[in-house]
């Protein structure tokens, strides 16, 4: 039983290094589309992952922490940002048994709601914050 349990965490945290890692690569590869006034993050994608996986939500925070380190972000930005793809995983894995259409909706309001804070006061982008969040 030890031998099994063994696996089944290692397994875990192999499956978790790589999910932070692509969440890593896919934000570097797209830099310029996943940073800047008008953001396109295709690693958002992977939000929805704890959806069908178990507890994914850690992983995500790392690859998105890590991927806006990489990224030049600012400090808010790394910050805040990590702080909503890590809100919008855990409200995913909470909707998990509810549908499956619901998995993207609290990745898509965390990030609408706290980036465009990121862009105005971080980056001093001075449009309009409702507007700020169509752009997100």
């Amino acid at each position: 039983i030890y031998e099994k349990e063994k696996t089944i965490s290692v397994l875990f945290l192999v499956q978790s290094a790589m999910i932070a890692a692509i969440y890593v690569v896919l934000t570097i590869v797209f830099a310029p589309i996943s940073f800047g006034q008008i953001q396109f993050r295709i690693a958002e994608a992977l939000t929805i992952l704890p959806a069908s996986l178990r507890l994914q939500f850690p992983d995500l925070f790392v690859g998105m922490l890590i991927g806006n380190i990489l990224g030049g972000a600012i400090l808010p930005d790394i910050i805040v940002g990590s702080m909503a793809t890590l809100l919008g995983a855990i409200f995913t894995y909470l909707l998990r048994n509810r549908s499956k259409w619901l998995a993207p909706l609290p990745p898509i309001i965390a990030n609408t709601v706290l980036i465009p804070f990121v862009l105005y006061y971080g980056y001093q982008i001075l449009l309009p914050i409702p507007f700020q969040m169509l752009t997100v």
